[in-house]
């Protein structure tokens, strides 16, 4: 891994709440630990032990969005931005008082992998300073506001399930699932998955139907969406055009 090669240390313990795990990371005996997409309850062992706490890399502002899946459930709600924040923890799931945040926009092609990516950088620029201001004592923690606490729930394969009914849900479905679990559509007896898709708002025709032979598909509301890329299973992905050269949906399906 990254870390071994720059020469540290690296456990995976199954689990933190053995005994032995919670007294192997007591006796390491240090002043703060950083937690980023850890995706569990840490015991409170654990957070007690460091020094200064436990320290969260959290890719949402706080209140919005706690718990695990913050990035995929801002985009696929229409959030206008969302950020990165850096908080204490506690027992609670995200409920810890904040040390640093900043937002970023998320816009019209926002993906889930893009908007990872560019989190990451926020919070590993972020996190120096908030260690730095928790130890020397300038950053005071600031509890999260009572009001717009979210959940973000696990992703599961039904949040990739399209309902043609509205194209701007099909569109953040598109974005926010991709690679996993993205929005398969099924025709015949294959569930191709859309991969990436550009909105259509001029688009007119019964929801789930193939309007052209650019594979445009009407919605109930907001027009309609054109795939872009597309992967049927067991197959490499590929560009739309492609996929039906081999592939026929002709004007006139209608997907379900």
């Amino acid at each position: 891994s990254g870390a071994e090669a720059h020469g540290l240390t690296v456990r995976t313990p199954a689990s933190l709440k053995t005994d032995a795990a919670q007294a192997d990371f007591a006796d390491l005996h240090l002043d703060a630990a950083v937690v980023a997409a850890y995706g569990l309850i840490l015991p409170k062992a654990i957070l007690a032990a460091p020094r200064l706490g436990c320290v969260n890399v959290h890719a949402s502002l706080l209140p919005r969005w706690r718990g695990a899946a913050p990035i995929q459930r801002a985009i696929l709600a229409g959030d206008a931005e969302t950020g990165v924040t850096i908080m204490q923890m506690e027992a609670g799931l995200d409920t810890g008082p904040m040390l640093l945040r900043e937002a970023i926009p998320i816009g019209p092609t926002t993906t889930g992998t893009g908007l990872t990516d560019d989190l990451a950088r926020i919070g590993a620029r972020l996190i120096l300073p908030a260690l730095d201001g928790l130890a020397d004592g300038s950053l005071t923690p600031e509890p999260q506001p009572e009001d717009g606490v979210t959940y973000a729930s696990k992703i599961t394969r039904e949040d990739g399930v399209i309902d043609w009914q509205d194209a701007g849900l099909v569109d953040r479905q598109v974005r926010a699932l991709n690679p996993w679990p993205s929005a398969p559509f099924r025709i015949g007896d294959e569930t191709p998955k859309i991969l990436a898709a550009d909105p259509v708002g001029d688009a007119e025709g019964a929801a789930g139907e193939v309007l052209d032979d650019r594979l445009t598909i009407a919605c109930g509301m907001g027009g309609g969406i054109r795939p872009t890329r597309l992967q049927r299973p067991g197959k490499s992905a590929m560009a739309a055009d492609a996929l039906l050269r081999g592939f026929a949906i002709p004007p006139g399906t209608r997907l379900a």
